[in-house]
């Protein structure tokens, strides 16, 4: 099993044992709070399990029909876990003006506080590990999981403060405040994993300090006297690059193709954590106008 795959099998599990005892607690106490974080931890489990398929076909070599491979899914999947946090976040923030209407009483408020405080712990070390397993593979699906349990780890803080202000000075709406809050917080994290994805779907170039990075480092080729049609996209963990690159009439094929190697090797080192594929067409002169 790949690290990308194990990183969302260990999530699965750490959800299941939050699902479990936030649900009890957040039933018998009706804090909107714990309640929300439990249904979240629910959402999870679905969204890690998903993210585990997502990877295990993006992961597939490329086939006759998908020429590029399947490492868009994992865009779809960002999408997609982004789509389910959102809807969680609108349910939060419903949840909290309800409870700061009818000023609900919360209950159980000691066993609330060690259940969020266990939860903290374990959500912590999760997103520590799914981080460095982003760091690694430089994954989306795990950096989108990664995000999605940094949110959980903000809405559970959240979630302890407001039940240990209820604790100390007995106001219940507190609870409810900090509620909506969260759900703030948790649907603009939610907007940009989305964005990430969508723009990832679309083919968005790399960003902006990479792109340069590429063009330096065509420009200052001796061999090069200019390039065009400079295309950049990513699609999963592989970053594609298109360009023409101009050379003057009198170049040997063999010249020009080690300078194409050349200049391969050197973008490779922009991110060696990344898998590149390029697309070089080699121009004895500027064919721009011609296009």
């Amino acid at each position: 099993m790949t690290l990308q795959k194990s990183a969302t099998v260990v999530a699965s599990i750490v959800a299941g044992i939050l699902v479990i005892i936030k649900l009890i607690v957040g039933i018998l106490s009706g804090s909107a709070a714990v309640l929300a974080s439990a249904i979240d931890s629910i959402l999870d489990i679905f969204v890690s399990l998903f993210n585990y398929f997502a990877i295990h076909k993006s992961e597939k070599a490329p086939s006759e029909k998908f020429n590029y491979g399947l490492g868009k899914i994992e865009a779809l999947a960002a999408v997609i876990e982004g789509t389910i946090i959102t809807i969680s976040g609108f349910f939060i923030f419903y949840k909290g003006v309800i409870n700061i209407i009818e000023d609900k009483k919360i209950e159980y408020l000691d066993s609330s506080i060690i259940v969020m405080i266990i939860s903290i712990i374990l959500t912590g070390g999760l997103v520590i590990f799914l981080n460095k397993v982003y760091e690694k593979t430089k994954n989306m699906v795990v950096k989108s999981d990664a995000l999605h349990y940094k949110t959980d780890l903000f809405s559970n803080s959240a979630v302890l403060a407001s039940l240990v202000i209820v604790y100390f000075t007995g106001w219940d709406f507190i609870d409810g405040i900090f509620g909506i809050a969260i759900a703030i917080y948790i649907i603009k994290e939610a907007y940009e994993l989305i964005k990430d994805g969508v723009l990832m779907l679309l083919d968005a170039s790399l960003d902006e300090e990479t792109v340069e990075k590429i063009k330096e480092i065509i420009t200052k080729q001796p061999e090069v006297t200019g390039y065009h049609f400079l295309k950049t996209r990513r699609s999963g963990s592989d970053n594609f690059v298109d360009v023409h690159i101009v050379f003057t009439p009198d170049i040997s094929l063999l010249a020009a193709h080690r300078v194409s190697d050349r200049i391969e090797e050197e973008i490779k080192k922009i991110d060696p954590k990344a898998k590149w594929h390029f697309t070089i067409h080699l121009d004895p002169y500027d064919d721009f106008e011609m296009h």
